[in-house]
């Protein structure tokens, strides 16, 4: 991410409005690319597409006004959050119309579940079992969210959070334990 896109953030951060059409261009090929890991975890027959999704996220990323943006890694994972939370919007919406019938499952893969195959989860329950896990460790919930749905790398994550990276390790170690026996319940 270039310094003028951080200084376009910031721009936007005050209220300048006009430096979200700037923006746009900037984030768009980054959005496209967490939007894509986000929604290689949904069912293939899923209705919203990537690119509403970018849309989406976009729209609510530059209403963020009270955001001081810290660069790459803090736009990544402000953007994996949101994307995150229209996703599980979406399957909670879908669930309520279908009376809980059908839940939305995602796929949970080996970096999420060590040494087993891929798995179906429902994205609700996710959703569900990393708030539980907010209230019990918050950097274990956060550290979660950007390395599983931001895609942030190790040394990313640890730079974000202001952590050494064995200390990402150990915590990511430990929330995907706890998380694998929540949602094994």
């Amino acid at each position: 991410m270039s310094d003028d896109t951080i200084q376009l953030l910031a721009a936007l951060s005050r209220g300048e409005t006009d430096a979200a059409e700037k923006l746009l261009p900037l984030v768009y090929n980054e959005l496209k690319g967490i939007a894509a890991r986000q929604m290689q975890r949904e069912r293939a027959d899923h209705t919203l597409q990537p690119t509403a999704l970018v849309h989406e996220a976009y729209l609510k990323l530059i209403d963020q006004n009270r955001v001081e943006w810290q660069g790459r890694a803090h736009f990544c994972a402000i953007a994996a959050n949101v994307m995150r939370r229209i996703l599980v919007d979406y399957a909670r919406q879908k669930n309520a119309a279908k009376r809980g019938a059908g839940a939305q499952k995602i796929a949970i893969e080996e970096d999420l579940t060590p040494d087993r195959a891929s798995r179906d989860v429902d994205l609700v329950a996710l959703d569900d079992a990393l708030e539980r896990l907010t209230a019990l460790n918050p950097r274990h919930a956060r550290i979660v969210e950007l390395r599983y749905f931001g895609g942030l790398t190790v040394d990313e994550t640890a730079a974000t959070l202001d952590v050494s990276p064995s200390t990402v390790k150990n915590d990511w170690r430990a929330a995907k334990a706890w998380l694998l026996t929540q949602l094994e319940e």
